[in-house]
């Protein structure tokens, strides 16, 4: 018979069942097999209904009286049994021992008591299986503790699978482990962050940027909060860091390529959150200076929350561009910049961020003349063969990347005119980027 009296929910994820791993489960073959034990003992209550049934007449230990059957079980996965139980009116209440475990010594097993009564029930428990695989499995119940009648039926056991953490899209979800009963999808910022202007070369420090050559690192992801605190994502084209989940800051260490900052008047980041309560995020860039030591003396920091200006705002590009001549505002701590060995950065309560343009600078920018020397020309565009890249200034090299921020060209050019033969790649939209005079930049092209 089947009865099937139980619905799982969860809210935060969805868990999915794979194929039954018991065989009979139901019994509604009429026969024992492939069960074994003393308890086996398959019964018609009536129009093929066919249940195990098993009289316990004395009290002894709950193995006494068993009914098994072999399954195979994988150490560190976790499975779910579901069974029916009951016992008769005269009996009226008892318990039974019921798990997963080793059908042979040392018999490790992971188990639970079911308190049965006359009236059918159905229990489900879940096991991590955390004994290993050096001996076979086994679904036990064990009946031997109580006297009095045990019926059993519609036993399963599967594989729990967690939906939400399959990499798959499936169930409810509308993205991939995302949507539904899962979390929700985080929706990624669909424009780029803004371009930086075009600045003189010795008038930047780049920590990370598309927008000009960043400087050598120790460790760009030191994992200072434990684990990678960014993966890099492609938006519009652009290179971006997006925060991981869980991780709340980012060090970036180049000990072995200190920098003397004194004379850069300000600072430069921008960042794109979407969080929907922004109570308590804050996103707090340091500069830590060393002092000719082998460790932090003192530290610059700016500051940014939901009541700073510039604030905390969802949904947007954020860009901060404060001096660090002088203590006030968001800008806290000592100036002294002259070994700057390490950036941190604090991503507190922050659940989805992305970040870009971290820099600084002396706020000075390229003359008109200068300017039109570092911009490239491309034609045609679209093309199907040949790419054409004209600058007044020289084009030391160039990369191509596709939609999925994959580099699929590279060149060292070092001259004011090149032809790139894209014949190879496939249809689409391209990212060209160009460094031009120590001045990078990224223009767009279609491949037809």
């Amino acid at each position: 018979m089947k009865k099937i009296t139980f619905f799982l929910s969860l809210i935060f994820c969805s868990l999915g069942f794979s194929q039954n791993l018991v065989t009979n489960g139901d019994f509604q073959t009429g026969a024992t097999a492939p069960w074994y034990g003393n308890a086996a003992n398959v019964v018609d209550l009536g129009a093929s209904n066919f249940v195990n049934q098993a009289n316990v007449l004395a009290v002894g230990n709950p193995y006494d009286v068993n009914l098994s059957q072999n399954i195979n079980l994988t150490s560190g996965l976790t499975y779910e049994l579901t069974f029916t139980a009951f016992t008769d009116a005269t009996t009226a209440t008892r318990n039974i021992i019921v798990g997963l475990g080793q059908n042979n010594a040392p018999w490790a097993a992971l188990t639970s008591t079911s308190v049965l009564t006359a009236t059918p029930q159905t229990f489900s428990y879940q096991y991590t299986i955390n004994y290993g695989d050096a001996v076979a499995d086994r679904v036990i119940f064990d009946l031997g503790a109580a006297t009095g009648f045990v019926f059993i039926d519609n036993v399963s056991v599967v594989q729990v699978v967690n939906t939400c953490a399959n990499g798959i899209q499936d169930g409810t979800e509308t993205g991939i482990d995302c949507g539904g009963t899962c979390a929700p999808c985080i929706v990624s910022p669909t424009v780029a962050a803004p371009t930086p202007p075009a600045r003189p070369t010795a008038d930047v420090v780049s920590i990370y940027s598309d927008a000009y050559s960043n400087i050598t690192m120790t460790n760009f992801d030191a994992g200072w909060c434990g684990g990678a605190a960014t993966t890099q994502v492609q938006i519009a084209g652009n290179n971006t860091l997006r925060k991981n989940t869980g991780v709340v800051c980012h060090g970036i260490d180049f000990q072995t390529n200190r920098q003397n900052l004194t004379d850069f008047t300000h600072i430069h980041f921008d960042f794109y959150i979407t969080d929907t309560d922004l109570t308590g995020d804050v996103f707090n860039v340091k500069l830590v200076h060393f002092g000719g030591t082998g460790g932090e003396v003192s530290a610059l920091e700016v500051n940014i929350n939901g009541g700073t200006t510039p604030q905390l705002v969802a949904n947007q590009w954020v860009s901060v561009d404060v001096p660090i001549t002088a203590l006030g505002g968001v800008v806290a701590g000592n100036l002294n910049r002259s070994d700057i060995a390490q950036i941190g950065i604090t991503t507190a309560m922050v659940d989805n961020v992305w970040y870009d343009n971290i820099y600084l600078h002396k706020n000075t920018v390229l003359s008109s003349e200068s300017f039109n020397v570092s911009k490239v020309k491309l034609y045609p565009n679209p093309t199907s063969n040949i790419l054409n890249l004209e600058s007044a200034g020289n084009i030391q090299n160039i990369a191509v990347y596709n939609v999925l921020g994959q580099e699929v060209i590279n060149r060292e050019i070092n001259a004011t005119s090149f032809q790139l033969d894209v014949a190879s790649l496939n249809a689409g939209v391209y990212v060209v980027k160009t460094n031009i005079d120590g001045n990078v930049s990224s223009t767009k092209f279609i491949k037809e």
